[in-house]
């Protein structure tokens, strides 16, 4: 799958007024359907204006009587989308032939009630083109070129012509030469005049053009009877029926592929808003967990704040206390092995200050090694006695 060229995109999108959006629309449709390309090219509009706008040209695959075909198409995006609908064009290849319907005109433009209601809340390309593909699968907008017929490429408003594409018509070959725009018996859109013979229109029986005369209704032409050349009641019923029963499907399948793709969103969205639901439910529960550890922390504070406090007070209340006199023993024993411990931590301490004292040169080596080891000796003798006390008080040694 060749990946969009995301960076060339944005350069080209840089005239644009919402290039994010346009971007997003873009690289969506080309992520699936691996048939198109973007290019940005020069669009010449009906009053003769010119404009550089990005298209997408290539195929998109249409399902036929139970076969895919790839019919080649043309979206140009304009410099305001998505606030304003693209314009879009069937591109015939050189073995095909538009096949006008009140979808394509002769000229390959697409008219689709999406584009007409377009809105830029909900409308995309990618539903755009889901939409043409179901709707060319109903009414293919094109067909193949039978032995001597003789067609001119019709304009789509660009210079580059159309490119090449693999295509296998689904549809029979027709033996006649297609009607010339703007010819003798056709009107302004390529169609049949009033009076003008239509065998070679290549329209289904009953179909309307597209768009209808001013005035007119959409199939009511009647049927030539071909062996008498007469118009009888049946013919104008028939036409007239089977002219509604085509609209009225057209205009169902429509609605359903519009009500497919806003389904389809509102599943998007529904399931966006399940997945934010979750998140904000274990939020809350996190949120709850945490103000019960906050409230039993304060209540635990709360508590030793006031012990400290009534100990303060009986701190305030007790007099001056001998330190000599604060700890006392219950035997001979314990006294002797308290006594013990307080002299050996004396000791400690003093060689720990006569090694300052001979590192500050305030004593001697000679001093500082004599009185050294008369304390280590006397240390010695009272970890002894310390040691057997201990034992003789059942203490752990």
């Amino acid at each position: 799958m060749n990946k969009p060229d995301e960076n060339a995109l944005s350069r080209m999108l840089t005239s644009y007024r919402d290039p994010t959006a346009t971007k997003k629309d873009v690289i969506n449709v080309l992520r699936i359907y691996h048939g198109l390309q973007h290019r940005m090219e020069e669009y010449v509009f009906n009053d003769g204006s010119t404009k550089m706008l990005v298209n997408l040209h290539g195929t998109i695959p249409v399902k036929y009587k139970g076969n895919t075909y790839n019919i080649p198409i043309c979206i140009w995006l304009m410099d305001t989308h998505p606030k304003n609908a693209p314009i879009c064009y069937v591109k015939p290849t050189s073995d095909m032939c538009i096949k006008v319907s009140a979808y394509v005109d002769c000229n390959g433009k697409i008219y689709l009630p999406y584009l007409h209601d377009w809105n830029p809340q909900n409308s995309d390309l990618l539903d755009l083109i889901q939409i043409m593909s179901v709707t060319f699968g109903e009414v293919p907008p094109v067909y193949a070129k039978g032995p001597g017929t003789t067609y001119q490429q019709p304009s789509y408003m660009s210079p580059t012509p159309a490119t090449s594409t693999s295509f296998t018509p689904p549809y029979p070959t027709q033996q006649f030469t297609p009607y010339p725009v703007g010819g003798t018996g056709y009107n302004s859109y390529g169609q049949p005049a009033p009076g003008a013979a239509g065998p070679g229109y290549g329209l289904p029986y009953g179909m309307p053009p597209y768009p209808p005369a001013p005035g007119s209704i959409a199939g009511s032409t009647p049927a030539v009877n071909q062996g008498t050349g007469t118009i009888t009641e049946e013919h104008i019923r028939a036409s007239l029926i089977s002219a509604v029963e085509d609209k009225l499907k057209r205009r169902v399948q429509e609605k359903v592929n519009q009500c497919q793709a806003e389904v389809q969103t509102l599943k998007r969205t529904q399931q966006e808003l399940n997945e934010g639901q979750v998140k904000i439910k274990d939020i809350l529960a996190r949120l709850e967990r945490d103000e019960k550890e906050l409230t039993k922390s304060i209540t635990v504070l709360k508590d030793k704040e006031k012990e400290l406090e009534r100990a303060l007070e009986s701190l305030d209340n007790v007099e001056s206390i001998d330190v000599d006199e604060a700890v006392t023993t219950t035997a001979p024993l314990y006294k002797q092995l308290l006594n013990a411990y307080a002299e050996e931590a004396a000791i400690e301490d003093a060689t720990y200050f006569m090694g300052e004292a001979l590192r500050s040169g305030v004593i001697d080596l000679e001093v500082f090694l004599k009185q050294v080891r008369q304390l280590s000796r006397k240390q010695f003798m009272l970890r002894a006695l310390m040691q057997k006390c201990r034992q003789k008080a059942g203490f752990s040694v």
